[in-house]
């Protein structure tokens, strides 16, 4: 079968009577990708594989990477059609960790050397975890890859690079996406309900995401790559649509939600980078993660708190549009003084108290340090386009308390309350959070116009957005 069929990722017999817009997008994000050659997305997906993998020509045996649960989910039949297709195959790679396995950089480094001696090329059976342990472990190993998810819990599956824990920070290190995707239906249906949920808030971060590209466009600081941009922002209310029949499990919701985590990969492939699906909500995320949040015990799962930082996001950027902005940038410029190198290692020396947290912190912030005399021309284009800049954003940002209900309606966290955090804490994190990437978002404008801790006091304040609708975490997800 030719690779020209395979790169549209087509359901079996070809386009499906009917096919709905976000299908037509995927395969449209699939057609231009850089790396992933074929995505198969329906039931009964997995029977496919050994028609995939013929297609693909990867040479080497095949050697299937999972956890536990996710070999009893679907690797133990991945195995079975391998083998009953005659196709070669090394024991399985089983990790396992407790209470999950983490995304160690060491662990795929000593994936990649098994992987190197024995010349596989490996299956990656389970969510995101698995699949960046995987990645990363064949960039490695000089390889291509195979990714076949377990539940639609996050976005990278199709997305270049890995979020590992290298030293003890959360980084992005850069690798190959998959060079294919077989995403059965039944599979993903059949996972913990909690993990579709996880999916749903990494998704609902994408409003954020959007929102502060194009504060950065307009403030001459990252410009929007148009199609990437598109791709995400034109269908995600499509996506985000169905979040109760999401949680109940409905295939076809299920497919809405790994159509949209997929293509925000693909988007991200296609840009070389995080920002088409990446901005401030993940910077809360990264911070949570590298300072080992748990919940029941547990370590906080990234799309849980990733939907969270989306609502707090949401309400920061709600205060935001409603300020005089040209009035506020103009008083930033002739009365605001930039702060230095010193007065920044001593915010971040006061946030974190992990020493990796605060080497890595200080070499992102030394990046932003160094557009800091851009400052006065950020804030000027931000007066300048703010007329056409404000309903741009309006437009495509929803209100906090609609994706609070969302999420509510998914089953997703949607309240730092549900993560364990209290208020006083998350006040503080709309701080920490921007000291930990380089990359310019909603808390970097505040911070610019000098008004970041104003904001943060008004949605913490007794009549703000957080005390008087603290009522929203009553009302618990399931």
């Amino acid at each position: 079968m030719g690779d020209a069929l395979f790169r549209l990722a087509l359901p079996r017999g070809g386009v499906r009577a009917g096919m709905s817009r976000s299908d037509e997008v995927l395969q449209r994000a699939v057609r231009r990708a850089s790396v992933t050659r074929v995505v198969i997305v329906e039931r009964d997906a997995l029977v496919r594989l050994p028609q995939v993998l013929a297609a693909l020509g990867t040479p080497g045996r095949y050697r299937i990477v999972a956890d536990t649960a996710t070999m009893r989910a679907a690797g133990d039949r991945v195995q079975a059609v391998l083998r009953d297709a005659g196709i070669a195959g090394g024991e399985p790679v089983v990790l396992g960790e407790t209470p999950r396995v983490k995304p160690r950089a060491d662990t795929a480094r000593e994936l990649a050397a098994e992987l190197a001696a024995t010349g596989s090329v490996p299956l990656a059976v389970g969510a995101g975890v698995i699949n960046d342990l995987t990645k990363y472990a064949a960039s490695v190993a000089g390889t291509a890859y195979v990714c076949i998810p377990t539940a639609a819990s996050m976005d990278g599956y199709a997305a270049s690079g890995a979020a590992m824990l290298d030293d003890g920070f959360k980084r992005t290190l850069a690798c190959a996406p998959p060079v294919g995707i077989v995403a059965d239906l039944d599979v993903l249906t059949a996972a913990p309900s909690r993990m579709s949920a996880w999916g749903y808030g990494d998704l609902a971060g994408k409003v954020v995401a959007g929102a502060d590209w194009l504060l950065a466009d307009a403030l001459g600081e990252e410009s929007i790559d148009a199609e990437p941009f598109a791709l995400v922002q034109d269908n995600l209310r499509t996506w985000l649509a169905a979040p109760a029949d999401i949680a109940n499990g409905d295939s076809e919701a299920m497919r809405g939600l790994i159509d949209g985590l997929l293509v925000s990969g693909f988007a991200m492939q296609a840009h070389g980078n995080s920002r088409p699906a990446s901005g401030s909500e993940h910077q809360f995320s990264h911070v949570f993660e590298m300072e080992r949040l748990c919940v029941d015990g547990e370590p906080a799962a990234h799309g849980a708190c990733v939907g969270v930082a989306a609502v707090a996001m949401l309400a920061l950027y709600e205060w935001f549009v409603t300020q005089d902005i040209p009035a506020r940038a103009e008083a930033a410029i002739t009365g605001g003084t930039d702060r230095d190198a010193d007065a920044i290692d001593a915010e971040i020396d006061a946030a974190f108290a992990d020493p990796a947290i605060v080497e890595n912190a200080r070499t992102e912030m030394r990046a932003k340090l160094a557009a800091a005399t851009r400052r006065p021309l950020r804030l000027r284009a931000l007066a300048a386009s703010w007329p056409a800049l404000r309903p741009r954003l309006e437009t495509a940002l929803v209100g906090p308390t609609m994706m609070a209900r969302w999420l509510a309606a998914c089953a997703a966290p949607f309240h730092p309350a549900h993560l364990g955090i209290s208020l006083e804490r998350f006040a503080r994190d709309h701080r920490r959070a921007r000291l930990i990437r380089r990359r310019y978002t909603i808390l970097d404008c505040l911070d610019d116009l000098g008004l970041l801790d104003a904001a943060i006091a008004a949605l913490f304040a007794p009549d703000g957005f957080w005390r008087q609708r603290a009522s929203i975490a009553s009302t618990g997800f399931r």
